[in-house]
């Protein structure tokens, strides 16, 4: 199959990158973290979150500690971001987006490291089934970002080889996972990320959030994919 004939698509990160959770998660580690008498500052964590758990915690809390603890650190992240739920909205321009690249035949995947439980819940607030090809969750890879195995998952689920697609995040472990795949990542600063350091990370391109990708669409390193 030439390449031209191999479908294309798009892989998106969907925490921070397509609904507005990034400091939801951060305020919800500050706390969980604080019932276990750890103190950790606000602003350390949210550089930590894109990471999964078992990696946030390693370079939260030092990967010497004592791991007993961290199903019920865990446990009460979960039960304190839960509380969100149903205040979640999507980021500007996200579903938007996501329907424009299905609209130009690309294959839309959600590579989410969420619990599957959280992926149902943010795909209903997306509400965009109808265009996916595939989605992801945490259960779906033996190791956590900025591993590439979410990465991997998301492709096989949508049956796409690596120089095919575009990945989308807003974090840098989401520029080091696609990288480690030599995936170019657009990335976006909605997750509170700077255009500087995610360019630094790798970022093919980095814009303010859906809309402003959107916007730039016919321009964007995703329309290479044509």
């Amino acid at each position: 199959m030439t390449q031209q004939n191999r479908p294309a698509g798009v892989l998106f990160d969907v925490d921070g990158t397509l609904v507005d959770t990034t400091y939801l998660h951060t305020v919800a580690w500050w706390e969980a973290l604080r019932q276990s008498d750890h103190v950790v500052p606000m602003s350390r964590i949210h550089r930590a979150i894109g990471m999964g758990a078992d990696n946030l915690l390693d370079h939260l809390l030092g990967a010497g500690r004592d791991r007993g603890a961290d199903d019920r650190l865990r446990a009460a992240h979960s039960a304190l971001y839960a509380e969100y739920w149903p205040r979640l909205r999507p980021l500007p321009g996200a579903t938007d987006l996501l329907r424009a690249c299905a609209k130009r035949g690309l294959r839309v995947v959600l590579a989410s490291s969420a619990t599957g439980r959280e992926v149902d819940v943010l795909r209903a607030v997306l509400d965009v089934d109808d265009v996916l090809a595939g989605a992801t969750s945490g259960s779906d890879a033996a190791h956590s970002k900025p591993a590439p195995d979410i990465v991997q998952a998301a492709l096989a689920d949508a049956g796409l080889d690596a120089d095919r697609v575009v990945f989308v995040g807003d974090s840098v472990w989401d520029v080091a996972a696609a990288g480690r795949l030599s995936i170019p990542c657009v990335a976006v600063a909605c997750g509170g990320t700077s255009h500087a350091e995610l360019a630094d990370a790798g970022a093919v391109a980095v814009y303010d959030d859906p809309a402003a990708l959107l916007s730039e669409l016919d321009t964007s390193p995703i329309a290479s994919l044509g």
